[in-house]
């Protein structure tokens, strides 16, 4: 009978792991669960911070993207979330809890389909559909502020900046620093709203109500030589040098031979270098520079032939520090100082050097060609520091956007419990299997209020119960209403309480978590090959000429 066997065709090479069909698409739902449930309770005003430790480095944090990305996630699948929390992150810079806890939602609501036979591409047809039908609703549910006066549009800044802050560890001060945020933001240009001109310098010591915002750029003072002490630390409309160039007497960086006959020729060689050190200086300072800034050192000699010349002069400034500098002054970074004149020179009104805590900060105020800011940030803790840092960028993100999109919805949940009521409406005038996926959709659309209020120690039965009947009602009294973690309700019209976000991240976070979903639900098939052997290592080579050992004739 062996001569009617099939033969084992072997495609792979041994060793190669591969899991396919229903049971790998469940395996995959629930790896992603496994990673929402870590940053699940984080979610709201109320979540709990995380504590990671990554060698000798603890992060405390309860920003969804960080914690993902300090995990260190190595399941193939569960890799998708980590990558569309980084992704809302870069874009918008909130809403990446949000936006994987509703990509897990959906998989989970998905997953009893799969089980019970039904394929995925309707799922993920249904999904779509879903989708495209939340994005139009939201569109219709969005409030345009860019008819608001000046100072109505800045008050609703502040309160999305507030809103972004709730959850975070400046919650308790977020008027203060939400102030600091959008005062930051409006000294950009608002046709460009550049986030790198905004930066943010973190200083040890003090209170966090100590943090205070400059108009212009601030860093914290470089290396320097003793010469520096003479230099003076305060100037009014300054001619500002940019150079990438060393200004010090250095050894050579390759070895290099010189045969010399006698001892004055080895003086020339001396003299050489000192002409052309000084050649340099005289040429910066004949081109009228008041302050030197260079990305490269600045040695002892420059900085007190500087000094003798009441020149301020500053080496090893970093990367970033040196563009902001050249964007907001005006200036052009010099490689070299031959035809150096004023016209590559920036300048500011008011240059000066100040003491911030136990730092000595060198600060460019009222920078003409560009407008930027520094905030810079007093805290105790260097973890709290951190923390800190990150909150305010996803503040200053958030009111960037609103700039931008000039629309904004209502937060805490409400406009998640509204989109889920439409959706599960339009559901009973669907027939067939959409018509139960558009109904998990909607449900899975529930997670973010139901979470936030599990998370605030509210009974999550109830709250949903209250949200329900309220937007039942329809109308525009009953479409705002979410979460308040401050009643005695527990519910509340968000869009009253001043609990707003900018549509943009909604939009954001429901495009990315459906398309996660999405493609998660559509891998059918993992196949994991095996290490290298050692076959595939480079084999060792015989010397030039000569065959490898043991091929000799």
């Amino acid at each position: 009978m062996s001569q009617f066997l099939q033969p084992t065709i072997l495609l792979l090479r041994e060793g190669t792991d591969t899991s396919q069909g229903r049971a790998q698409i469940v395996s995959n739902i629930n790896a992603v669960q496994a990673v929402a449930d870590v940053v699940k309770s984080t979610l709201g005003p109320r979540g709990m911070d995380k504590m990671i430790q990554t060698g000798p480095k603890v992060t405390i944090s309860n920003d969804g993207a960080t914690i993902l990305n300090l995990l260190e996630v190595v399941h193939p699948a569960a890799r998708v979330l980590v990558d569309i929390a980084k992704s809302q992150d870069d874009e918008v810079g909130d809403g990446t809890t949000s936006t994987t806890l509703l990509a897990a939602e959906l998989l989970k609501e998905a997953k009893p389909f799969i089980e019970e036979g039904i394929h995925p591409q309707i799922v993920i047809q249904g999904y779509r559909k879903a989708l495209e039908l939340a994005l139009e609703k939201l569109e219709g549910f969005s409030i345009n502020i860019s008819r608001d006066s000046p100072q109505e549009k800045r008050d609703t800044l502040l309160k999305c900046a507030q809103t972004a802050l709730n959850s975070k560890l400046l919650a308790n001060t977020k008027q203060f620093f939400s102030e600091l945020v959008v005062s930051a933001v409006e000294k950009l240009d608002p046709n460009i709203l550049d986030r790198d001109l905004i930066g943010i310098k973190n200083v040890t010591g003090g209170s966090v109500n100590d943090s205070f915002l400059v108009d212009g750029v601030a860093f914290k003072k470089t290396f320097s030589y003793a010469g520096f002490e003479q230099q003076p630390k305060r100037f009014e409309n300054p001619k500002i040098c940019l150079l990438n160039l060393e200004l010090e007497l250095k050894s050579e960086k390759e070895n290099a031979e010189i045969r010399i006959e006698k001892p004055e020729e080895y003086q020339q060689i001396v003299d050489a270098e000192w002409a052309l050190i000084y050649e340099k200086l005289d040429i910066i300072v004949k081109a009228g520079a008041q302050i030197v800034l260079s990305k490269l050192p600045i040695g002892d000699l420059a900085t007190q032939y500087f000094a003798d010349r009441n020149i301020f002069c500053a080496g090893r400034v970093p990367q970033e520090d040196l563009l902001r500098v050249q964007k907001a002054t005006g200036g052009q970074v010099q490689t070299t100082v031959n035809g150096l004149n004023p016209e590559t020179f920036g300048t500011c009104g008011l240059f000066e050097e100040v003491q911030v805590g136990a730092e000595r900060y060198n600060l460019f105020k009222n920078c003409p060609q560009s407008r930027t800011a520094t905030i810079v940030l007093r805290g105790g803790a260097e973890q709290f520091i951190q923390e800190a840092e990150r909150s305010l960028n996803d503040a200053i993100m958030i009111v960037r956007r609103c700039f931008k999109a000039n629309k904004i919805v209502a937060g805490g949940g409400a406009i998640e419990l509204e989109l889920s009521r439409y959706l599960r409406h339009y559901a009973r005038s669907v027939t067939g299997k959409t018509q139960y996926i558009v109904n998990s959709f909607a449900k899975a659309l529930e997670v973010i209020p139901r979470t936030i209020a599990e998370n605030a120690g509210l009974n999550s039965i109830e709250i949903m119960n209250k949200l329900r009947q309220r937007h039942a009602q329809g109308g525009e009294e009953g479409r705002w209403y979410g979460v308040d973690i401050n009643g005695a309700s527990g519910v509340c019209d968000t869009h009253s309480s001043f609990v707003w976000e900018p549509s943009l991240v909604k939009r954001n976070a429901l495009c990315s978590a459906t398309e996660a979903a999405c493609a998660i639900l559509s891998i059918d098939e993992t196949v994991k090959n095996p290490k290298s052997d050692q076959d595939t290592k480079m084999k060792p080579r015989g010397q030039p000429g000569r065959p490898p050992m043991g091929m000799r004739r």
